[in-house]
């Protein structure tokens, strides 16, 4: 759903030409340094790109979940990293506050993550619950108006630079499954939270996850998400299942980056006495590349309009997240073949966008996952 077709246009058109003229010029000196430019941060939070799907009574921009999919297509024809240090204020970083938090949680943090005056993180994964969420062990007991907070979290998405962190931890301590979860806001500056030094990872610098540690934590409960125990792990499949739409609509974003960069690359390369790309083999592999984004893109966009209009999407979120992913990475396999020798240089993007798309296949529940998903859906339905 687009709510305003003029006014839409305009803000892409904005975030296409700071994409092509900021952006992608600074994508090197962020693969150098891991860091995002102040001056590029504060752009953006200018922008208001923080905000981008926080509501606009707190301070945001309420972008729709169409509207978001076609945000995050421009945005992530530049290094992911960018998209990655304001997309967790726009995703699972406020997400669980946005649809099921209180109205003084949203009243509370929404305003300062809009403005970006926060980094809001997402905490669930643990060294020993990966794609088997539902076993995490970070443990919550209450104790007056407090809770305690015990445990470990790992692979944590902007957790060096993060503000605020929804954790989720077991408060029903008999449950041994995803029952007993419950969801906490919980401040940087809380005593006994730990901050790890940032992973060093095969790609995606600039962007950051550490690992996050809590000893005795008390966090108070009007910070449980919601008010109510043991919810915390239907609020997580929440988050993801629009954070998957997201992740599919990066992917082809991602893609569409790297085949143009390519096509460029097979005109102007010549062997042979004719440009690369004039040979059929060549060819084959654009018209390969062009189709799978053609329909990822298709797919994630009539994905998201179901949203908009209500429809329950976990089953097309994690279908779009899964094609798109794998997508991009055959994009990315196909770019680096067709730019020959010269795709194995550091000096091509193309080298740095094969390592940095490999992710996409992981996080947000890895393509494996997002089959049982799919198939358990089907099941489901099938039942009805």
């Amino acid at each position: 759903m687009i709510r305003d077709t003029e006014s839409f246009s305009l803000l892409l058109d904005t975030l296409r030409r700071f994409t092509r003229d900021k952006l992608i010029p600074r994508e090197a000196e962020v693969c150098e340094t891991d860091e995002i430019p102040a001056d590029i941060l504060a752009e953006m939070k200018g922008m208001g790109l923080f905000g981008l799907t926080v509501p606009e009574e707190y301070g945001g921009l309420g972008l729709t979940m169409e509207e978001e999919v076609l945000v995050a297509m421009e945005l992530c024809r530049a290094s992911p990293a960018f998209r990655s240090i304001m997309g967790t204020n726009n995703g699972i970083g406020s997400l669980g506050i946005v649809i099921d938090g209180t109205a003084a949680q949203k009243k509370t943090w929404l305003p300062r993550l809009a403005r970006g005056e926060l980094i809001g993180s997402f905490a669930l994964t643990e060294p020993g619950a990966g794609s088997d969420a539902g076993s995490l062990t970070t443990r919550a007991v209450r104790d007056g108006d407090h809770y305690v907070l015990n445990g470990a979290k790992r692979y944590i998405t902007n957790a060096p630079e993060a503000g605020i962190f929804t954790v989720m931890a077991r408060t029903d301590l008999q449950s041994k499954d995803a029952r007993g979860v419950s969801a906490f806001i919980v401040e940087r500056d809380s005593p006994g939270l730990t901050v790890g030094k940032p992973d060093r990872k095969m790609g995606q610098r600039g962007s950051h996850t550490a690992d996050v540690v809590f000893d005795n934590v008390r966090v108070p409960a009007a910070n449980l998400i919601g008010g109510k125990e043991n919810l915390g792990f239907k609020t997580a499949m929440k988050v993801l299942d629009k954070a998957r739409l997201t992740i599919a609509a990066v992917c082809v974003g991602a893609a569409d980056r790297m085949l143009d960069d390519t096509l460029h690359y097979v005109m102007e390369r010549r062997q042979f006495g004719q440009p690369v790309g004039e040979f059929q083999l060549v060819q084959a592999m654009l018209a390969d590349c062009r189709t799978e984004l053609l329909a990822a893109r298709s797919m994630t966009v009539e994905s998201a309009r179901q949203r908009d209009a209500g429809e329950d999407v976990t089953l097309e979120a994690s279908c779009c997240k899964y094609y798109a992913s794998e997508m991009c990475g055959r994009v990315a396999d196909r770019c680096v073949q067709m730019h020959g020798g010269a795709g194995y240089m550091q000096e091509y993007a193309i080298e740095r966008f094969y390592r940095d798309v490999r992710l996409f296949r992981l996080y947000e529940g890895t393509s494996q996952i997002q089959q049982l998903v799919i198939a358990r859906q089907m099941i489901k339905q099938l039942k009805r």
